[in-house]
């Protein structure tokens, strides 16, 4: 697939890459633009390029303006240029509007053997149907704007292949925890990771994007699963997929790109799904994960490098080694993100919901992935058991994963979050603290008010 976007290869080994999709939003864009303005340049192929909005929309009223002005002006900002360049825009109340993570595949636009860029770091989702897909810079998306290009250097390639299946109660999202807190958030610098073995092709294609849209977590630059029946499946139909003739040629050349049994990788590393818990982190980066039922490290038996962040995190996160996780209490509960905002994702929440209700003083909310998402959930009756259940049912958009909006953690408090990054101040609050878990642990979260291991309630 690299091979088949080259241009050409430049001085010092780099490659000039092809970009067939571009992805744009309001955030990295404006920079961007506004360089083109400067140089006289227009969009190259704003055919292939569509823009959305979601990272700064609030998620209780959309209406414009927005309360904030800087949000408003980066809107506007994407408007424009939109309009200016001929690029197609998927605003508010368009119907397709949504993290542009989630709208993307669910239009058909990313599709098999494809290379996707967007500026933003978990554009690795995309490689969830067999693309090269990755997160670039503004600088890189003004390039990739001017050329439909961009310079990089090849990636290596790690076969993750994960063997038999996930147990009852354990999800995409706890797999890709468990792999990252076992590798490590930097062992996949200069690799892009393909996801492969029995558990990886038992999964829907919505667990699939969970699983590459935290690759990058790992330090990966891509996650990759080869295109197959559920693949097809998924993307038959879609607004931009192939259709009738097309859909059949399109469909023949995607089989051809998988990898075969004699593939050759840079390195492997196997899994056993079925020994995988429910998975919560604890500290203050992906890779400080531990299983529900197991005990908070003790700093002194990890590497000096883990071993300083570890001691970091207990600071910060109040929590103490050789204790648990279990029934720590919560504060807020998030169910959403572009890596588990879709209708999936929401129909395991509100299994668990159903019939149940929020913890007395939790602060619990779901914000669908898009309007498509919003509605689907609407029809199937998924919205009335999660404000029967006590949730809020908000508007989409990014919303707390990173809090450019009003969705912000206050002083102190914990939340569990169903997105992908628990950093430091990650979710609004200079002192808030994030515990990465499944919607069907954020769930029983804010069922119980604290920590819960999910499967004691199914």
């Amino acid at each position: 697939m690299w091979d088949l976007h080259r241009i050409a290869e430049l001085p010092g080994g780099s490659t000039q890459l092809f970009v067939g999709l571009h992805l744009i939003h309001e955030v990295t864009s404006p920079q961007a633009f506004f360089a083109l303005k400067e140089k006289g340049l227009r969009v190259r192929c704003p055919e292939q390029t569509v823009a959305t909005v979601d990272h700064i929309v609030p998620t209780t009223s959309q209406d414009r303006p927005f309360a904030d002005p800087l949000a408003e002006e980066m809107l506007c900002t994407l408007e424009e240029n939109c309009e200016i360049h001929n690029i197609k825009f998927y605003g508010l109340k368009s119907g397709n509007q949504g993290i542009v993570h989630v709208i993307a595949p669910e239009l058909g636009l990313t599709q098999p053997g494809m290379t996707v860029v967007c500026g933003d770091s978990h554009t690795s989702t995309h490689g969830a149907f067999g693309a090269i897909a990755f997160g670039i810079g503004t600088s890189q998306v003004r390039d990739v704007l001017a050329s439909q290009s961009l310079t990089m250097n090849k990636l290596k390639v790690r076969r993750i292949w994960v063997n038999n299946t996930l147990k009852k109660g354990v999800y995409a999202k706890d797999l890709i925890l468990h792999i990252i807190h076992t590798l490590g958030v930097k062992a996949g610098v200069g690799y892009a990771y393909e996801f492969a073995g029995p558990a990886i092709a038992s999964l829907s294609m919505e667990e699939r994007m969970t699983i590459c849209n935290m690759a990058i977590e790992a330090g990966a630059r891509c996650g990759y699963i080869n295109p197959d029946e559920v693949t097809f499946k998924y993307l038959e139909n879609r607004l931009h997929a192939p259709k009738e003739r097309n859909w059949t040629q399109a469909i023949s050349w995607w089989k051809t790109i998988s990898s075969d049994e004699k593939a050759i990788f840079d390195d492997e590393v196997d899994f056993d799904a079925s020994k995988i818990p429910p998975t919560v982190t604890w500290g203050i980066t992906p890779g400080q994960g531990i299983g529900i039922d197991e005990k908070l490290p003790d700093p002194e038996s990890l590497s000096p490098s883990e071993k300083t962040i570890a001691q970091e995190a207990y600071n910060y996160m109040g929590l103490t080694p050789g204790g648990t996780i279990l029934d720590l209490p919560i504060d807020v509960c998030f169910i959403g993100s572009c890596t588990n905002g879709r209708l999936n994702d929401l129909k395991i929440a509100a299994s668990i919901a159903k019939g149940r209700h929020v913890a007395k003083g939790i602060k619990a909310f779901v914000v669908p992935g898009s309007e498509n998402v919003a509605k689907a959930a609407e029809d199937e009756g998924l919205v009335e058991i999660f404000k029967n259940a006590g949730f809020e049912w908000r508007k989409p958009g990014c919303s707390m994963c990173l809090a450019m909006n009003p969705d912000r953690l206050e002083g102190r408090q914990i939340s569990a979050s169903s997105s992908n990054r628990n950093f430091k101040g990650r979710q609004g609050s200079a002192t808030g603290r994030t515990l990465l878990m499944s919607p069907a642990m954020v769930t029983a979260a804010a069922i119980t008010g604290r920590v819960t291991d999910v499967r004691t309630l199914q």
